[in-house]
């Protein structure tokens, strides 16, 4: 079972890494298959391997579901992406 994905308050708060897990959970796409998919070299966006655990840039997600996060004073605001 898939817990429900991140929405964009969440995604907005996530930390400059996260892990491979939380990276899933804001895809939609199942732990498993997340690990599945890093380690085939198939993960939507960059996938670091650090030690033993996985981790994702959480810019990296943000800029793969179109989001760009631009500081203003001390604040990050969410700005669409150009595709």
């Amino acid at each position: 079972m898939i817990a429900s994905t991140l929405n964009w308050d969440e995604l907005l708060q996530l930390p400059a890494m996260i892990d491979l897990a939380t990276a899933a959970r804001a895809l939609g796409v199942g732990r498993t298959k997340a690990y599945e998919l890093a380690k085939s070299g198939a993960f939507p966006c960059p996938v670091l391997r650090i030690g033993t655990t996985y981790r994702v840039r959480t810019a990296d997600l943000l800029r793969l579901v179109g989001i760009e996060r631009q500081q203003h004073g001390g604040e990050a605001h969410a700005v669409p992406t150009d595709t």
